[in-house]
């Protein structure tokens, strides 16, 4: 089963161990882990569910290239990372 692990700049906001998920996409995946701790979503997903501005979402160590477009298949290999995203200058 695919993996959902939080970066701990979210889960210090809401504990959220690392989890397996059965799930086939990204957005599934991602559902399955918000019923576990489901007030992530605000910190993860804007409004229009997709990935908020400063979050970067990771599978297999590969940025997601759309913020908006989770429905990228998943296999059961499969490790997702959600991470706040730094900015500046």
């Amino acid at each position: 089963m695919p993996t959902v692990e939080f970066a701990p700049a979210l889960t210090r906001h809401v504990a959220c161990p690392r989890q397996e998920v059965g799930a086939a996409t990204l957005a599934a995946a991602l559902d399955a882990a918000f019923r576990a701790a489901p007030a992530l979503r605000g910190y993860v997903l804007d409004e229009q569910g997709a990935v908020r501005k400063h979050v970067a979402v990771f599978v297999n160590g590969q940025m997601i290239p759309s913020r908006s477009d989770l429905t990228r298949a998943l296999q059961p290999q499969d490790s997702v990372m959600v991470i706040q995203a730094l900015s500046g200058g």
